[in-house]
């Protein structure tokens, strides 16, 4: 039993005979017979009542009629459905980010979502070294991470550049400087983002290469706690520039330079690289480089190689 026969069959049932059904289908009438013969051979069972010219249906025919229409019925809505994902009008896009690269999704969610209303989206926060896998296993169709994830089953887009920032208390002693060394950091309790990352090994790297002590008096569990407890006077922190820029501008913190603690992060978007992308990943990508080009530095659009 297929579509063309259930078709056929309600063709027949509707206009209430074979020839009238023909001239509908624009077949002929022995045709249509044909199709209606070979569904009750592979029902087993009589649909129409032989002695009747009007398309009587048996109690089978009647039961398969019911069944016809909803099949037919599905498949319309189907179809509706499919050009709905082509249009935008519906669907769903899955995004897995942490704490930080959250705050990079801000804009480009406020554009996104003028431009396509209609596309549900979910922001599922997830620790950095699980969003690969979390993409792999299709429990999110994007990911943004601030560091290539390993191997060759990722397409990797970079899209944003960020420094890392050294931030006080604008009462802080350090404050007023215009930049200091690494050295003059030895005495300073240093208030952490308990989350371990390749960033923060790059900092301990750097502070064992100058011989100067890291004295992290407190290890808190978000930038965002960090943040505060710095602006009410406790210690000094280095957390990514894209967190603090609110507070930069407010005058909450100040920046200080450390030339050597210069590190620049890249954000990127990674999915599958054999992923059939949605139709809402892909308008959600679009607005990421049309926001690039807008904008230019930071933001930027490079797809990178693998390897």
């Amino acid at each position: 039993m297929d579509i063309h026969q259930l078709e056929t069959f309600l063709a027949v049932v509707e206009e209430k005979g074979f020839s009238r059904a023909a001239k509908r289908l624009h077949r002929t009438q022995p045709a249509v017979s044909q199709v209606v013969r070979k569904l009750e051979g592979d029902l087993g069972e009589v649909l129409f009542e032989r002695s009747a010219r009007d398309g009587t249906l048996t109690a089978a025919g009647e039961v398969l009629r019911d069944y016809a229409r909803r099949i037919l019925t599905l498949r319309g809505e189907a179809v509706s459905a499919m050009e709905e994902l082509k249009s935008l009008d519906r669907g769903r896009l899955l995004i897995a980010a942490n704490e930080y690269t959250c705050l990079y999704l801000l804009p480009i969610l406020d554009r996104f979502r003028r431009l396509c209303p209609q596309i549900g989206v979910s922001i599922q926060r997830s620790l950095a070294s699980r969003i690969p896998d979390d993409v792999l296993q299709r429990t999110v169709e994007i990911g943004i991470l601030s560091f290539r994830p390993e191997g060759d089953l990722f397409k990797s887009i970079a899209v944003y550049t960020d420094e890392l920032a050294l931030v006080v208390n604008p009462d802080h002693p350090l404050a007023r400087e215009k930049g200091i060394a690494i050295e003059d950091l030895g005495a300073e309790s240093f208030i952490a983002h308990n989350v371990p990352s390749p960033l923060r090994r790059q900092v301990v790297s750097a502070f064992e290469k100058h011989k100067t002590p890291l004295n992290m008096g407190m290890e808190l569990p978000s930038l965002e706690a960090v943040k505060r407890f710095v602006a009410m006077g406790n210690g000094v922190a280095l957390v990514p520039g894209l967190t603090v820029g609110r507070e930069l501008a407010s005058g909450e913190l100040v920046q200080v330079p450390v030339e050597a603690l210069r590190f620049e992060r890249h954000l990127r978007l990674v999915h599958r690289r054999q992923a059939n992308l949605s139709h809402a990943a892909l308008a959600f990508l679009k607005v990421v480089r049309s926001l690039s080009l807008e904008r230019g530095s930071p933001y930027e659009f490079r797809v990178e190689r693998t390897g």
